[in-house]
């Protein structure tokens, strides 16, 4: 930007500003939201309730194949997010 543009728009500088804060925030959120750790985890954990005797095989695959579906989408919306800030 010239020395004239940047002037002018001197007034509008806030804006930009708040503009780039509130795209960041926005970033942050989709990248915790999704973030498939928290799906891991609880894979994790429902592998120890079958093998602990807690769940049964049927409960175990039921909610396994749930876990794995969310996981599935999280990692696709992920790699969506990257190609996006790239």
């Amino acid at each position: 930007m010239g020395l004239i543009t940047q002037i002018l728009t001197f007034p509008l500088a806030p804006v930009r500003g708040t503009a780039w804060v509130l795209d960041q925030v926005l970033l942050t959120a989709e990248r915790e939201y999704y973030d498939p750790e928290p799906v891991r985890a609880e894979l994790a954990q429902l592998e120890r309730q079958l093998l602990d005797g807690g769940i049964g095989p049927d409960e175990f695959d039921r909610r396994e194949d749930e876990l794995l579906d969310r996981l599935e989408w999280l990692e696709a919306n992920q790699q969506r997010l990257r190609t996006n800030n790239s």
